[in-house]
């Protein structure tokens, strides 16, 4: 029982921390582009990725997790669209408030569902439909009273959602389905 407990208090202990740090990043990231003028959402990214690399590169060497071999294509796929994903959410933040930014990540999890249902036929429970449900009802009160709501941040973000949903569905498929 011991050993569960511990286990649940590391599982909360991490999932606090990539959301305070996730909270963290944004407002910091909304602060260089909107405060201090830095318009450069693209190098922003590359930061990012530089730094998401040497922190699992240091992890790896600390033997935190046990690196698997896969093959390169799947790599590169994912790291292609994860890259642009990441690229549109940090343009899409330059043009929107963090609180529509906020309610377009929030989203991406019913469009995953939604995705996963029309073209991979998975089946979801009703109690999993129905907070998805209110999720969007969220996304959606919290958009429409959002102020600083405009047209090109939309598309970013719409875009945005897309791609982190693609690439989330196809490295997953592609890392559980040998091709």
């Amino acid at each position: 029982m011991g050993e569960m407990s511990s286990f649940q208090l590391g599982v909360i202990g991490a999932l606090f921390l990539s959301v305070a740090s996730s909270v963290s990043i944004v407002i910091c990231n909304k602060a260089l582009m909107s405060n201090l003028g830095f318009p450069f959402a693209t190098t922003l990214t590359s930061w990012h990725l530089m730094v998401t690399f040497c922190t699992l590169h240091a992890a790896q060497r600390l033997n935190f997790f046990e690196s698997k071999a896969v093959d390169v294509k799947t790599v590169m796929l994912f790291g292609i669209l994860n890259g642009i994903s990441i690229g549109l959410l940090n343009l899409s933040l330059g043009f929107n408030s963090v609180g529509f930014y906020q309610m377009t990540k929030l989203a991406i999890i019913p469009f995953t569902v939604l995705l996963e249902t029309l073209f991979l036929k998975k089946q979801f429970s009703q109690k999993i439909k129905f907070s998805l449900f209110l999720l969007l009802v969220g996304v959606g009160i919290a958009s429409v009273t959002d102020l600083q709501l405009n047209m090109v941040g939309t598309i970013l973000s719409l875009l945005a959602i897309v791609t982190t949903c693609v690439g989330q569905i196809v490295s997953f498929f592609k890392w559980l389905v040998p091709w």
